[in-house]
Formats: structure tokens, C-alpha cells, sequence
């Protein structure tokens, strides 16, 4: 056994020293304050988003870099990863809603939701995982949610639930493939939490009321209360912890 004077301080364990970060839709809300935890923990951080005007500015904040990337694009996907090769953790945050009557959802509509919320993060995990698995390790965390474990009402949404769902499945999938080789997969699921992807359901008051009414905390979280759960699965504090999708929700799930 190592000595308890030479083992580590808990919490150095959750510093990210040395360590390159990349978070994909980093550019605001849930992903910037993941972003932000990332490089207060110590972590070199690039901030991988579509909008350049927000990206840049919040990649200056940070002092980290800007990379304009569009996560639906698998080539271009693949061209950041080889890129950045030494990428130690990869934060997938980039996501979509669109919300309609199931019967009512166009076809682009449930196909733009998938590509993002599904297949941006499969590009991601699988062309960044490769660069993780030739060094052997690396911490793949994804934001999925809550809405892949339930069925949100009253707003209809099935297509963003089926994409988070298959996000928290493909978490373990990795997870299972990839424990041996040194990289670690594991997803974040928040609940409903104040951003601009909810700012239409706080606009609209009986959404906004059912959504209150069935947190148990009685609130919707801020960004800045999910990145420590996304930290905690990046760093090596968790380091026994792989395929878990960590729910963040005020309680929602347990009703």
C-alpha cells in the first residue's frame, strides 16, 4: 500500500494541471461555465463552437483558443482532432432543441436535433478517442440530460429526448469499449437549467410553472452549478468512475 504520506491531497485530485481541455459549444451557457471550471482547475482550454463573435470573446476570457467548429461535420471533426492530438479531455456540449408535436415534426427538424445532439457527439468521441486510446488515457465527459431518462411535458420534444437518451447509451458503449485502453467515458445530465436553450419554456408560463412546480429544489439550476459534476468526471477524482451518466437535475427524477 502507498504510505498515507505519499498519496495525493484529495483535492489535488481534482486538478487539471498540464492537462488540454476541449469543450464543444463552449462559447455560452452550460458549456462556457464548463469551460471556465476546466481552466480554473487548471486545465489549457480550447472552446470548439459554430459562432466565432461569442467563441472568440469567451475563449479570451479564459485565456484559452477558438476553434470555429461545426460538430455535424464529420471531416471537419476530423481535421480539429488531428490538429489537436493532445487533447486530454473532451467536454461534449454542443446541442439543440426543437420543440413540436411528434406528429408534427418535419423532417429536418428531427434530423438537425439528431445530427447535433447525436452525431456531433459520436464525430467527437471517435475521432478524439483515437487520439486518447494511441497515448492511452484520456476523459470523455458529455452533456446529456435528464430528458434522456424521462419524458418532459407539458412541451413537446421527442426528438431532443430520443437524442439524449441514445447519448447516455452510447456513454456506456464507450465506456465498455474503452476502460481497458485507458480512456474513460462518462455523461453529465442536467435538468432544467437557466439558458438560452429554455429561454422559449420560461417565456411560456405554463411551461414554466410544471417545470417549477415538479423540481423538487423548486428552481432551475445556473450553468455554473453544472460544471463542478463535469469537472468531477474529467479529473482523475473520478478515476474509477466510467459509463455513468451523473444526474443534475434539483430532484426532478425522483418524482
Amino acid at each position: 500500500m502507498t504510505p498515507t504520506s505519499q498519496m495525493p491531497h484529495i483535492l489535488d485530485l481534482f486538478r487539471l494541471d498540464g492537462r488540454h481541455a476541449l469543450v464543444t459549444g463552449g462559447a455560452q451557457g452550460i458549456g462556457f461555465e464548463i469551460a471556465r471550471g476546466l481552466a480554473q482547475a487548471g486545465a489549457r482550454v480550447t472552446i470548439a463552437d459554430l459562432n466565432p463573435d461569442v467563441g472568440e470573446g469567451a475563449a479570451r476570457e479564459l485565456d484559452g483558443t477558438f476553434e470555429r467548429l461545426n460538430v455535424t461535420d464529420a471531416d471537419a471533426v476530423a481535421d480539429l482532432a488531428r490538429r489537436l492530438p493532445d487533447v486530454d479531455v473532451l467536454v461534449n456540449n454542443a446541442g439543440i432543441v426543437r420543440n413540436a408535436p411528434a406528429e408534427d415534426t418535419p423532417d429536418d427538424d428531427w434530423r438537425a436535433v439528431l445530427s447535433v445532439n447525436l452525431d456531433g457527439v459520436f464525430w467527437c468521441c471517435r475521432e478524439f478517442g483515437r487520439t486518447m486510446l494511441a497515448r492511452g488515457r484520456g476523459a470523455i465527459v458529455s452533456t446529456a440530460s435528464m430528458s434522456g431518462l424521462i419524458s418532459n411535458h407539458p412541451q413537446p420534444q421527442a426528438a431532443y429526448n430520443a437524442s439524449k437518451a441514445a447519448v447516455i447509451h452510447l456513454t456506456r458503449s464507450l465506456a465498455g469499449e474503452w476502460a481497458s485502453r485507458g480512456v474513460r467515458v462518462n455523461a453529465v445530465a442536467p435538468g432544467y437549467t437557466a439558458t438560452p436553450l429554455t429561454r422559449r419554456g420560461l417565456e411560456t408560463p405554463e411551461w414554466r410553472e410544471t417545470w417549477l412546480k415538479e423540481t423538487p429544489l423548486g428552481r432551475l439550476a445556473e450553468p455554473r452549478e453544472i460544471a463542478p459534476a463535469v469537472l468531477y468526471l474529467a479529473s482523475d477524482a473520478a478515476s474509477f468512475v466510467t459509463g455513468h451518466t451523473l444526474v443534475v437535475d434539483g430532484g426532478y427524477t425522483v418524482w
